[in-house]
């Protein structure tokens, strides 16, 4: 997992997860923080073996660590934060030594982590699924301001 803490270690990664906590500040629901980045990780590597799914755990994680590194500029810039994420993520994926292959299959995972489609690739429905399973939903004090959830639904855990 050595290029995984590269990732971590990345001054832009760092530069990146501060500007998230800074402009979700005042946010009342979930953040996308470290925290939620480790919880997506795990949730991911748990459903690829679950599926008997042959990802490289390191590209597991680097995606997750990477899905949502440019929230901030939705907040600040109105774009979409996962089409953000993955262009920003290209220079940490290179500098952390994943290669071009990887790179790529990590980046078009972090586009679609939005957006569900069964054609996709295996690890862009993983990330997909499990940015959704991590969340604490059930102890969330909001929960009934969310979007996530419709008039009357609350929610489920899923296993």
């Amino acid at each position: 997992m050595e290029r995984v803490n590269k990732i971590l270690k990345n001054q832009k990664y760092v530069d990146y997860l501060n500007r998230n906590v800074k402009a979700e500040k005042n946010r009342i629901f979930c953040h996308h923080d470290l925290r939620h980045y480790l919880d997506v990780a795990r949730v991911a590597y748990i459903l690829a073996l679950e599926k008997n799914i042959s990802i490289k755990k390191d590209v597991i994680y680097a995606a997750a660590l990477l899905h949502d590194i440019g929230r901030w500029k939705e907040y600040l810039e109105g774009v979409d934060h996962a089409a953000a994420s993955a262009t920003l993520a290209k220079d940490i994926l290179e500098s952390s030594g994943f290669d071009n292959d990887e790179q790529a299959i990590i980046k078009e995972a972090i586009k679609n982590h939005r957006k569900y489609d069964a054609k996709n690739p295996p690890l862009d429905k993983i990330l997909y699924r499990s940015d959704k399973l991590s969340r604490p939903c059930m102890e969330c004090t909001v929960v009934a301001k969310c979007k996530r959830f419709g008039v009357g639904e609350s929610p489920k855990l899923f296993y």
